[in-house]
């Protein structure tokens, strides 16, 4: 992985899970950090597990006026991420979810959205987008139609988006199941039923947050690949 020192690194999404790391990663790189997440709570949490240059700033993805000011404090942007789900998920079968149900799980796309638009301004060049999406989008199970319609349509915004904003790059980070805080609600059977849900995928684990953040580094950072979903998933998508 490259020094990153000088360069400029946002990351919406960015006090919790894999924004958090990837914040730690690009801090430990020497990159000026802009952190944002929803609450204040997040914030302050996440302060205390970061070193290095960076700022924390409270925005949400689906309030752009907040995304306004976090850009703008930014200034030029060499690397902007965004690792932010703003979603309600509904994990049951399509007929029997509400319109209302099924639509919600697309808040992370429309949030997605309103990243890129209001942020793109600001990026550089030579700089880049990645978005975080998930193995739904191409590993399709019963009762998950609207995560893998709202990760095939992230997917397929950062292919369109590729050819529009170049020389500007956007590509994506397509991560498995992580070992995150999201699974918290488990309790003391977490570690057991992450092991269960993954036993049957090649690595025969869940992934840690730091090693999503190892792709999404590279997926910013290099210079020839743009359009691309980088797969960070133990072999999900082949088990």
């Amino acid at each position: 992985m490259q020094n990153l020192k000088d360069k400029v690194v946002v990351v919406v999404g960015g006090t919790s899970g894999i924004g958090l790391a990837v914040v730690q990663a690009a801090s430990a790189l020497g990159a000026s950090v802009y952190a944002a997440g929803r609450t204040q709570e997040n914030i302050d949490k996440a302060k205390s597990q970061c070193q290095g240059n960076v700022n924390f700033c409270i925005a949400d993805t689906h309030d752009e006026a907040s995304l306004k000011v976090l850009f703008a404090a930014a200034g030029e942007i060499d690397y902007l991420v965004s690792a932010a789900t703003g979603a309600d998920r509904t994990i049951a079968p399509f007929t029997e979810q509400s319109a209302e149900q099924f639509s919600a799980a697309f808040q992370k796309f429309w949030g997605y959205t309103n990243v890129v638009r209001n942020g793109e301004p600001f990026v550089t060049a030579n700089g880049s987008i990645t978005l975080v999406s998930g193995t739904p989008a191409r590993k399709y199970k019963p009762g998950m139609s609207s995560l893998s319609c709202t990760g095939g349509a992230v997917e397929a915004f950062i292919k369109a988006l590729s050819v529009e904003i170049a020389p500007k790059r956007i590509n994506g980070v397509s991560p498995g199941l992580i070992d995150t805080a999201m699974w918290d609600a488990m309790g003391e059977e977490k570690q057991q039923k992450l092991a269960d849900m993954t036993a049957h995928i090649p690595m025969g684990r869940a992934g840690r947050p730091e090693e999503v953040a190892q792709g999404v580094i590279f997926a910013m950072t290099n210079s020839y690949t743009t359009g691309t979903i980088v797969d960070v998933e133990g072999g999900t998508l082949l088990s």
